[in-house]
């Protein structure tokens, strides 16, 4: 995180445009009165929005697109999703497809909806998905799921630490009934102890049905803690529902070696011939970018190795209601490619930590379900196959960009679809 002295100088020489040292104390707190705070909490009424609306200097301008008459129609439907509730905002939604998984779960051709502001991500999901489907579809699979919660408890000593792990580790049966009383959907399902001194990390591996299940799993672990609080034979000095090692909206060494949501993996077999005539390249050209590729992301310290996870998930998960900041974690993975005896492509993706539901959360606002009854995958029972589509998503991206690179459209496409100048003349 060092920053080297002469950008450093740079950039303060740019904040101070000119002006002294002294300059800098902008910095330094201000306690002169404030502007009003935001009326909170989760009143969707005219008079609640209409206050916050009332605050200084935000533009009528704003209030008209934000709060339009239909999204003031339809506001309580975002009573369970949103605090300070001001109106909503419109992104552009694309079909990809069609993207024909051979899941376990998902069996069919999908158009895919993506909200996203990027140009070319659509089209170049699109190219992919069409590919896949040109070529008789992906295999998918979820291979492992679950959801961690991971408390912390801290002791007076190691001796009183070790005492606890001995007794937790008898208790599991007992953990589980607490759980199961706060939830009807989820299932604790396994438990990891880790000292550190005298701390002790507890990880909590919940099932969480068709639900992504942060939520679900947060309450039923508080709800643990307390038990273990008062029926422990050594009391923690103190403890915290969630103490970091869970993964929680971050990439983690630890998710990405074991599960966090859902484990998927996905494969296709791809014809030389077929490449070259939709991406204009060649399966070996292909591998030999993904192996300079996998050299780049172990030089670069990357957790896993793939080409733009997050690009396709992440205009997923705001099309489908699911928890956007998740993208953290979902979008690790690896990506494979080997050129076949016969000149095709064998491509693969494998994502261990895609948090992902069709219930609960955001899936069923207005417009979330709408994308979800796109895809024909809203309500229970559909959580799996979606993570199958997903991962059929995360491929197709993979096969689009990387055909792009090796074929030296990647470039053309960005500027001539983004309405950027064309490139000069070599």
């Amino acid at each position: 995180m060092a920053i080297h002295y002469r950008r450093i100088a740079d950039y303060l020489r740019s904040a101070l445009a000119g002006r002294g040292l002294d300059q800098l104390a902008r910095l330094r707190p201000r306690h002169d009165p404030s502007r009003p705070r935001v009326p909170g909490g989760s009143a969707l009424t005219d008079d609640a929005v209409a206050a916050r609306w009332a605050l200084p200097d935000l533009p009528a301008s704003a209030r008209e697109v934000l709060a339009d008459s239909r999204t003031l129609e339809e506001r309580e439907a975002y009573a369970r999703n949103i605090e300070n509730f001001i109106g909503t905002v419109r992104m552009p939604i694309g079909l990809a497809g069609p993207l024909r998984v051979n899941g376990a779960h998902a069996l069919g051709d999908y158009y895919v909806p993506l909200a996203t502001t990027e140009a070319a991500l659509v089209a170049s999901y699109s190219r992919g998905a069409q590919l896949i489907t040109d070529a008789g579809g992906c295999a998918a699979v979820v291979l492992n799921e679950g959801v961690t919660r991971a408390p912390g408890f801290a002791f007076e000593t190691l001796g009183d630490a070790a005492v606890f792990v001995a007794w937790a580790s008898t208790s599991f049966e007992a953990f589980k009934t607490v759980a199961g009383g706060t939830t009807r959907h989820g299932e604790l399902v396994d438990m990891l102890l880790t000292v550190e001194g005298n701390h002790v990390h507890v990880q909590f591996e919940f099932m969480t049905g068709d639900a992504s299940g942060q939520n679900m799993v947060t309450i039923a672990t508080d709800a643990i803690c307390r038990s273990i609080v008062e029926r422990s034979p050594v009391r923690p000095q103190y403890w915290f529902v969630e103490a970091n090692m869970s993964g929680d909206k971050k990439a983690t060494t630890h998710s990405f070696m074991s599960v966090r949501g859902k484990k998927v993996s996905a494969e296709v077999n791809v014809p030389g011939a077929l490449i070259e005539a939709r991406l204009h390249t060649s399966a070996h050209a292909m591998s030999d970018y993904a192996r300079m590729s996998v050299i780049g992301g172990v030089m670069s310290g990357s957790i896993g190795v793939q080409g733009h996870f997050a690009n396709g998930l992440a205009a997923l998960f705001i099309a489908c209601g699911q928890d956007a900041a998740c993208v953290a974690e979902a979008a690790v993975g690896v990506t494979r490619f080997e050129v076949r005896d016969d000149g095709g492509l064998y491509a693969a993706v494998t994502l261990p930590n895609l948090i992902v539901g069709t219930v609960g959360g955001g899936t069923q606002l207005p417009s979330q379900k709408a994308c979800l009854d796109i895809l024909g995958l809203a309500g229970p029972g559909h959580a799996r196959a979606f993570a199958e589509v997903a991962a059929g998503l995360a491929l197709a991206g993979e096969l689009s960009i990387i055909g792009a690179l090796t074929a030296g459209h990647f470039t053309r496409a960005h500027q001539h679809l983004a309405r950027g100048p064309s490139p000069p003349s070599a």
